[in-house]
């Protein structure tokens, strides 16, 4: 079993009050490697409530669950590592290959994405931002981005759109950042229509609420891998759920859809993308006209 699998039964004490609690609210499982973490993730919000030390942070949650204190914990928990344009090779695949077949095949000039699990919204920004580069080529298509995320602390970033110089050093290139941002004291703000393209919600994979219809292109990187195998499959079922015949999903480098159910097979065209069991065969056929 690897460390990312490793649940909250594997830890003692306060670590495991408080892993408990992050698997309860997120579905996220905490290894022993990032449990040595927590009190590091934790110190703002033990100053902020005058505790001492997680034991103490343990010992308050156990006796109030309603108040504000749970949440805090929840979103300084949370992974919510991300960076522009993160993994450039993804992104030159859906801007050259995927969402040019997206043109070709959907009839209804509609292309709907979906960033599950966006963070503190880079991912999300970085699409809107290729996408109004070519802005004539998607010319009369109506564009919608719907970005989700379980962190509330997260979610309010992305939705303000501000983020700070090391943030914007990190996979965006100079011209898109003077084009596409302005100043704010001593950060960036992403432009207002930058922000009107992104539709930033707090939700949970495992109660979805946010997602409707089905959507051409869903990316959900680097949140399967702190999942038991269980909660891996729910949510690839909720993906193919808002999925149709020509989706693409794309998961993180070290993520697979092998072994996790029948709901996806690796997409025949696109490397590194997949594609709904149910339509796969289809899929493979038109690649196969395609080359015939």
């Amino acid at each position: 079993m690897s460390a990312c699998n490793q649940g909250p039964e594997s830890l003692q004490g306060a670590a495991r009050v408080l892993s408990g609690l992050l698997e309860a609210r997120t579905g996220q499982t905490v290894s022993e490697s990032r449990a040595w973490r927590m009190e590091t993730a934790l110190r703002p919000i033990l100053r902020a409530h005058g505790l001492q030390d997680i034991d103490e942070l343990a010992a308050r949650l156990l006796r109030d669950r309603s108040g504000p204190l749970e949440t805090d914990v929840v979103n300084a928990l949370l992974n919510n590592e991300s960076s522009f344009f993160r993994d450039l090779q993804i992104f030159d695949m859906i801007h050259r290959q995927i969402l040019p077949r997206v043109q070709q095949e959907k009839t209804d000039r509609t292309l709907r994405i979906w960033s599950a699990g966006c963070s503190t919204g880079q991912e999300a920004y970085s699409l809107a931002i290729r996408l109004r580069n070519e802005a004539a080529r998607w010319q009369g298509w109506r564009v919608e981005i719907l970005a989700t995320d379980i962190s509330t602390a997260a979610i309010d970033q992305a939705r303000s759109g501000i983020f700070s110089q090391m943030d914007v050093q990190r996979g965006l290139a100079i011209g898109d950042l003077l084009k596409w941002f302005e100043p704010h004291g001593e950060d960036w703000r992403a432009s207002p229509d930058l922000r009107r393209m992104i539709d930033f919600r707090h939700d949970n994979l495992f109660d979805a609420r946010q997602p409707s219809g089905q959507y051409d292109l869903l990316l959900c990187r680097n949140v399967l891998l702190y999942f038991t195998p269980d909660r891996r499959q729910s949510v690839l079922r909720l993906l193919a759920e808002h999925s149709h015949v020509g989706s693409v999903l794309l998961l993180g480098a070290g993520e697979t859809v092998i072994g996790q159910g029948d709901d996806f097979v690796p997409h025949p065209d696109f490397r590194g993308g997949y594609a709904r069991k149910s339509t796969a065969g289809g899929a493979m056929a038109v690649a196969a006209r395609r080359i015939g």
